[in-house]
């Protein structure tokens, strides 16, 4: 395997949608899991206005900017904090398990208007990385703004808080009924949430017209607040189907992102920014 770069939309691309460790890995692609939620166990739940005006609430608390969230994949996995009162943000991306032929770490801090990222890349693909003893460093290294600007892999946009998009993903509901106490399950439109972070516009075309109908499930906290949201995406020719699961906590009580001490610090190198292009 030679590796020269990786897209640009690595969270979505290589984080959460099906045939990620096909793409980037030797793993498997993972357990199939292709059934429709049904509260009534016969068919998919019925529209729901109520409950579909519920979901749409339940992101409003993730707008403000001050919480905790999780993502997950077929072995790949982000976490992380947002602070907006103090404009900053950290992530942590996992791709790929330590068996794999390429397994990535990036540990990402945001304190606008700075941005650093430490990178980790191992297995035998990562001998084909260019420029690998100048990422490799065990140091963060300080990004410059104007070439990571509306990369959603290095950037943050702290007009768009939520690196999931769950707001984008809910207002894509097609079907949808409560089955519990802040309990949801239904069918979301895909092709019509490619903006979402958790979502990649070349794997909702490979789903073709299966992507019209991806069941979900969601929970919401007694605030009405999201908790937790699954997407259960069906399988395509090249990827098995998998789970992709959303999940926030710690509303309004996140704190600020501690800035790496000066001395963990170095300057990006060209090949950085060449490996996310």
């Amino acid at each position: 395997m030679t590796i020269r770069r990786l897209s640009a939309g690595l969270m979505a691309a290589a984080l959460l949608t099906p045939g990620v460790a096909a793409c980037t890995t030797s793993g498997d692609a993972g357990p199939t899991t292709t059934a429709t939620p049904s509260a009534t166990g016969s068919g998919a739940p019925a529209a729901d206005s109520e409950a579909k005006q519920a979901l749409l609430d339940s992101t409003k608390e993730i707008s403000n900017g001050n919480f905790r969230f999780t993502m997950s994949g077929v072995g790949s996995t982000a976490e992380g904090q947002v602070h907006q009162p103090s404009q900053s943000a950290e992530i942590r991306v996992r791709l790929g398990e330590p068996t794999d032929d390429l397994a990535i770490s990036l540990d990402l801090i945001h304190a606008k208007p700075d941005s650093w990222v430490k990178v980790d890349l191992k297995g035998s693909a990562a001998t084909s990385v260019p420029g690998l003893d100048r990422l490799n460093l065990g140091k963060f290294q300080h990004l410059d703004q104007n070439r990571i600007q509306g990369d959603r892999t290095l950037g943050f946009d702290f007009d768009q808080v939520d690196p999931a998009g769950s707001a984008v993903l809910t207002q894509a509901v097609t079907e949808v009924q409560r089955t519990g106490d802040g309990n949801f399950a239904g069918t979301i439109d895909a092709s019509k949430a490619a903006e979402a972070g958790s979502l990649d516009q070349g794997v909702i075309t490979a789903l073709g017209p299966e992507a019209n109908a991806v069941p979900f499930t969601a929970t919401t906290d007694e605030q009405g607040r999201l908790t937790e949201l699954v997407l259960r995406m069906p399988p395509t020719g090249q990827a098995a189907g998998q789970e992709i699961k959303m999940t926030y906590s710690d509303y309004g009580s996140a704190t600020a992102a501690q800035k790496p001490p000066a001395d963990q610090v170095v300057e990006a190198p060209p090949e950085l920014y060449n490996l996310f292009r």
